[in-house]
């Protein structure tokens, strides 16, 4: 049982580019659908009740400056019966949001900026993407 051990660090590095994946993945399968897919680079603060841009993330090994900080990950654009329908898009693997995650989907909602956010989560089978209505799980 010589097994090798695997650094904090690099477990995160594994996890961050699963993650970019499976964000790709979840954009191409909404453009195969017929959405028009964009990243959202806005955010909430919740203090101030206020739609504020997106800080952007420096990585100071590779100097660059990271753009996909926005809550939610995608906004999707449709056109059905002469109108626009504009929903927002978080992409979780498990499905779960935390309680602030859940407190901006209720903002965006009410201040109907969006018709609908939908979370996007990996499926039972293998390359399965599940969508879950965030006012139908949570909104109970």
């Amino acid at each position: 049982m010589n097994k090798k051990k695997i650094s904090k660090s690099l477990i995160g590095k594994r996890n961050r580019a699963a993650g970019a994946r499976f964000e790709l993945k979840v954009r191409k399968d909404l453009e195969k659908k017929g959405w028009v897919i964009d990243k959202w680079s806005n955010n909430i603060d919740l203090e101030k009740n206020q739609i504020i841009p997106a800080k952007r993330k420096y990585n100071p090994f590779k100097k660059v400056l990271g753009i996909g900080t926005g809550f939610p990950d995608f906004i999707g654009f449709k056109l059905e019966k002469k109108k626009y329908n504009i929903i927002g898009i978080e992409v979780k693997g498990n499905g779960w949001l935390d309680q602030s995650e859940k407190e901006k989907c209720k903002f965006l909602l009410n201040k109907k900026i969006f018709s609908k956010i939908l979370i996007a989560k990996k499926g039972k089978k293998r390359g399965e993407i599940e969508y879950i209505d965030f006012e139908e799980k949570y909104e109970k």
